[in-house]
């Protein structure tokens, strides 16, 4: 995909006000990575043994959650609700009847949202004593899981990219990244798969538990919602366009 369709649905390219807050947003999240990064070395002269899975744990939580969140978004509730029906459900609906109109969006835009996110849980995070061993890994915990969280949609957008920077490309053919041949199955219209577009790991576990599967039939037993009935609604006036 090189760009977005011109009759398909698109996001508007947002003003100079929304892209500053953005812009301040991903540089208070960056800033607090690192603020938080140095409070924990400050409180212990040394790296404990349970640093690396503290990490790891942190990351696959960080994936785990965006695929949670992305299989929300695209699943249930209507763009017309207030609020986040307009800033979360919106631009999913948008980006399955046009994928390509993601990569038109400065990094700026793609990332701001999810930066105001970690910025909120960030400033929380100050709650968490590091006197105690306990504390300190519960704040490695939380430090990992933000700092994976907020290049989400920049993972999200390189993996629709047919030639993403070298480097990345790299890391998405190790594995470390989320792929384009592994996110294009998500594409796969009713989109019932490979939801998680942090780091893309716990895809293939989620993949064979159905989880998600699972989760939406006991949804819809529960409350009688239908999954995926507002994108149907786009789908079809997309096919009249």
């Amino acid at each position: 995909m090189t760009g977005a369709h011109p009759t398909l649905p698109a996001l508007e390219t947002p003003g100079i006000a929304t892209r500053a807050f953005a812009l301040a947003s991903i540089v208070g999240a960056t800033g607090l990575v690192v603020l938080h990064g140095v409070r924990l070395f400050a409180a212990s002269d040394a790296l404990s043994w349970w640093a690396v899975p503290v990490v790891l744990l942190g990351m696959a939580t960080a994936d785990f959650l965006s695929g949670v969140v992305h299989w929300g978004a695209d699943t249930w509730g209507s763009e017309t609700m207030p609020v986040l029906g307009k800033r979360l459900l919106h631009p999913f609906r948008v980006h399955h009847i046009n994928p390509a109109d993601f990569l038109r969006r400065h990094w700026i835009d793609t990332n701001g949202d999810v930066a105001t996110i970690v910025v909120i849980a960030l400033g929380s995070a100050f709650l968490i004593p590091t006197g105690s061993v306990m504390g300190r890994a519960v704040l490695l915990f939380v430090i990992a899981l933000c700092a994976t969280t907020l290049p989400t949609n920049q993972v999200h957008q390189w993996a629709h990219m047919r030639n993403p920077p070298q480097w990345v490309a790299r890391l998405q053919r190790a594995g470390v990244l989320l792929g384009g041949s592994q996110h294009a199955m998500h594409h796969d219209p009713p989109y019932l798969t490979n939801y998680c577009i942090a780091l893309g790991w716990c895809n293939p576990l989620l993949v064979r538990l159905r989880l998600f599967q699972r989760m939406e039939r006991l949804v819809t037993r529960i409350t009688g919602a239908k999954p995926r009935a507002d994108e149907e609604r786009l789908a079809s006036l997309a096919a009249h366009i």
